[in-house]
């Protein structure tokens, strides 16, 4: 299988000696949907930018469909479509007029546009729209209408940073089904971040989590959360600071994730382990708040590899009103 996105200890360190990328290895298939995850200021968006040639690397390779990014920028971006998180469209035109004035850029032939733009806003499901403001649009339109604009060149590779980011849950369903119309169509390689676990779980056919500026695990949504253990002992703790020496001891328990209040306890049968568990805590003198038994989730792998919960909120928060700003002008 011919590879859509390659980095080989790939490097990257801004002023003052901060080091965003640390020796990053990776590699995508062609016609896969790939989701990068990881916490604020692990690299997700350096990475991304290399890809699309905003940035150069400080060393290392990266590659797209096998053109080098700094050799052959200029190819590169015939070749791809990307979708920033800040907001990439004109509120004061139409939906039609922001794809035409894109189509313009790109370089697609008059003759070409009308049929092209008709045809975007088909699949998109935006044509009803295509002639209003796009200030009256609600996010979830918006959205649509920048990812069109992307797909105008029919890209091989589409980068989406963080492409439903403040979108309600319905949203950002008709979203990644529009999406999911042209990779079928298309064969289209699609490559995104994002702050949404479930979003990951439910469109990604591989999952990769980067920490500290390295990839550290790479897998399908399932391998992911086998590689955390069988089952999942979720105990709210108080009292003193937890040391699990004595955990990890116990014959049943697998591995032991801490978060803060809150110790997850990976078993083989978590029914059979949980009075042990119980037991070794009560040993070490903390007082157990509540017990909880689950599967391991891809929160559980997040925690796991990069060593810290997984969290959305804020920068959800910032975006929505940064784009609710941009909107009224």
């Amino acid at each position: 299988m011919e590879l859509a996105v390659e980095a080989k200890q790939l490097v990257k360190v801004y002023g003052q000696g901060v080091r965003a990328l640390d020796g990053v290895d990776l590699s995508v298939e062609q016609g896969k949907t790939f989701a990068l995850l990881g916490p604020n200021g692990a690299g997700k968006t350096t990475l991304m930018r290399i890809f699309t040639t905003q940035i150069r690397p400080t060393s290392g390779e990266a590659r797209v469909c096998g053109l080098d990014v700094v050799r052959d920028g200029a190819k590169v971006r015939k070749i791809i479509g990307y979708v920033p998180q800040e907001m990439s469209v004109w509120t004061d035109l139409s939906g039609y007029e922001n794809l035409l004035i894109y189509a313009k850029i790109y370089g697609i032939p008059r003759g070409t546009r009308a049929r092209l733009l008709d045809e975007v806003l088909s699949k998109l499901g935006m044509k009803g729209a295509a002639k209003a403001l796009v200030r009256t649009y609600s996010g979830g339109m918006i959205r649509r209408l920048e990812i069109a604009s992307a797909l105008l060149i029919r890209p091989k590779v589409l980068f989406l940073d963080e492409p439903t980011i403040g979108l309600d849950p319905s949203a950002r369903k008709a979203v990644w089904m529009e999406l999911g119309k042209f990779k079928e169509g298309d064969g289209v390689t699609i490559f995104f971040n994002t702050h949404y676990m479930d979003e990951a779980d439910l469109y990604a056919e591989e999952i990769g989590i980067i920490n500290e500026g390295k990839v550290v695990t790479v897998g399908t949504a399932a391998e992911l959360k086998r590689s955390v253990g069988g089952e999942i002992i979720t105990l709210s703790i108080a009292g003193n600071p937890f040391v699990p020496e004595r955990l990890r001891s116990l014959e049943s328990v697998e591995d032991v994730i801490l978060a803060e209040e809150e110790v997850r306890v990976v078993v083989k049968d978590a029914e059979a382990a949980l009075p042990r568990v119980l037991e070794g805590l009560r040993q070490d003198g903390v007082s157990v708040v509540r017990a909880a038994i689950t599967k391991p989730t891809l929160d559980d792998v997040f925690l796991k590899y990069a060593g810290t919960r997984f969290e959305a909120g804020g920068r959800v928060g910032e975006v929505r009103q940064m784009r609710r700003m941009i909107r009224r002008g």
